[in-house]
């Protein structure tokens, strides 16, 4: 009886797996199998979190996307008294 094969139809997925597979000397199935298996324990990881600590991750993640020296303050869209322009 012959192993099980995977197909996997994507130029992309292929190009990397060959270009990691000369960088590194791994065969093409054992970088699929880490990649899986990083992505499996990623994925618990991320399962394990409370609901803060999830908050908290995703916080962090825009915050990493907002130019520095910006702030949260609005005083562009009040006047000198305080009302809306």
């Amino acid at each position: 009886m012959s192993e099980p094969q995977l197909s996997i139809r994507s130029s992309k997925a292929r190009d990397l797996a060959h270009a990691l597979a000369r960088r590194t000397g791994q065969p093409i199935n054992r970088l699929v199998e880490l990649a899986l298996e990083r992505y499996e324990q990623e994925l618990r990881e991320k399962s394990a979190q409370t609901p803060a600590e999830a908050l908290w991750e995703l916080m962090a993640e825009g915050r990493r996307s907002v130019p520095p020296g910006t702030t949260s303050a609005h005083d562009d869209f009040y006047d000198e008294n305080g009302l809306p322009i």
